[in-house]
């Protein structure tokens, strides 16, 4: 509960501006790990210069930090949320376990950046987000996906 409440106490900034942390967040995301823009096929011909202030890149970005923003704020209590969004990353679009790990520390390092989220902060996430991929890979598992 302290790891949630944590990252929640500077997730205003984020909250404020979805979109533009939303952008920064996956544009960092496909330059630092350039496989991860692969597997998003509306992504795919975007070159790296152009992806920053992209605004499709942006909305996409905002949606993957609202849904972080719902499981943070169930604080653990996040089956309902994980599930739906379990089941489409494995059979929809495929996304390997480990993407959620990179994107993880990329989210910290930006939160650090544009939200005052310390280094306490930043290792309460990644607890907080250990938790949430590992009850993504136990669907994925239930489903017979090997992410």
């Amino acid at each position: 509960m302290a790891d949630f409440d944590m990252v929640l106490k500077c997730w205003g900034p984020v909250e404020a501006d979805y979109d533009a942390i939303g952008g920064l967040v996956l544009t960092r995301l496909f330059i630092e790990y350039p496989k991860t823009q692969e597997l998003f096929p509306k992504f795919a011909g975007i070159a790296q210069g152009d992806l920053a202030g992209n605004t499709a890149v942006a909305s996409h970005g905002a949606t993957v930090l609202k849904k972080l923003g719902d499981l943070l704020r169930a604080k653990g209590n996040h089956a309902t949320i994980l599930k739906p969004l379990a089941t489409t990353h494995a059979t929809k679009h495929k996304i390997p376990i480990n993407n959620f790990k990179l994107i993880t520390e990329i989210i910290a390092k930006v939160m650090a950046e544009k939200a005052g989220l310390d280094a306490a902060g930043q290792q309460a996430l990644r607890n907080v987000m250990a938790t949430v991929i590992a009850d993504i890979d136990a669907n994925y598992k239930e489903l017979g996906f090997e992410g």
